[in-house]
């Protein structure tokens, strides 16, 4: 498919998977209002474990992480729709950057999936990639993090109680959400690839060619090592949000830490784990869209051997 016909449709898909996975991220973190009032919690140092809530109405409010992802959900979808709205057979200019980040990511994927499973779920796996790329490099901005509302202590110093923005994959509320979507499509596309009784089959059907005696114990063994499948594909979405959520918010608490432990050193010591952050960020992403390709490709390998054998 041409650079361009690929740009397009990214495009619309992206817009709508966009807000999909804000409104995810809205509902789960209205889910921890109770937790996110600095004045209920105790002091402590470093990043909070949890965002704090900007704005609330009633049981619902908007957290600073929400607003973040807002910020860079906006930023996407609307740098896409400029750079296809006069789409041109030469490309130039953010048109040409667009398509070659869209471009280069469909190959990277073909190469990896297949050709059928990439016409499937592209749409899916990269703009999930673009958008915790960027929400992660977002929370690399100055100021994100460090202004907001506070207090003075003895000394005179001022300390952030509540930040204005919060990196948004450092919540656990939006990384949890976008894991959730990744399981709710892969359950989809299981279901179409295989059918309701083929994805069974898959699970807990019997590998290989056996008869008699052996057959039967096969159908045993692999019936109860379904069961351990399922729980093995019930982990993956903790595992999937966990991990990033983990790594970004270890990555903002290094970069607290390196800013606070030697005052005088503070623009300086934190510039060399602030590059390391931003390859962090990228890799990621990469991780995060990878495991939920690959995942994706293990359920519907039966379809994409042909094209892998070629």
């Amino acid at each position: 498919m041409p650079a361009t016909a690929v740009a397009y449709k990214m495009r619309n898909r992206c817009f709508l998977l966009a807000v999909v996975m804000l409104l995810c991220g809205f509902a789960l973190a209205t889910s921890t209002l109770a937790a996110e009032n600095p004045s209920t919690q105790p002091e402590h140092e470093g990043v909070s474990l949890k965002p704090q809530m900007l704005v609330q109405f009633g049981g619902f409010g908007i957290t600073n992480s929400m607003l973040v992802t807002w910020i860079v959900a906006a930023g996407i979808i609307i740098f896409s729709q400029i750079a296809t709205r006069r789409v041109k057979a030469i490309p130039s200019g953010i048109q040409n950057f667009w398509e070659w980040l869209v471009e280069g990511l469909h190959n990277f994927l073909e190469n990896i999936i297949g050709r059928e499973l990439v016409a499937k779920g592209f749409w899916f796996f990269a703009t999930i990639f673009i958008f915790i790329l960027f929400v992660n490099w977002f929370g690399l901005i100055p100021g994100i993090g460090t202004v907001g509302w506070g207090h003075y202590d003895a000394t005179g110093n001022f300390h952030v109680d509540r930040p204005l923005l919060r990196g948004g994959n450092a919540d656990l509320n939006m990384t949890t959400a976008m894991s959730a979507i990744f399981f709710l499509m892969w359950f989809v596309w299981a279901i179409r690839a295989n059918g309701v009784g083929g994805f069974l089959k898959h699970l807990f059907g019997p590998k290989g060619e056996t008869t008699g005696i052996v057959k039967v114990l096969m159908v045993v063994i692999f019936f109860a090592v379904g069961w351990l499948e399922v729980i093995s594909i019930l982990f993956r979405p903790i595992a999937l949000s966990f991990r990033l959520f983990g790594n970004i918010y270890a990555g903002e608490s290094i970069l607290e830490a390196m800013s606070t432990m030697i005052p005088w050193l503070s623009p300086i010591l934190p510039i060399p784990f602030y590059f390391l952050e931003v390859l962090v960020g990228f890799v990621q992403a990469l991780v995060f869209m990878l495991l939920t390709a690959v995942f994706t490709m293990l359920i519907a390998e039966h379809q994409e051997r042909p094209e892998h054998a070629n």
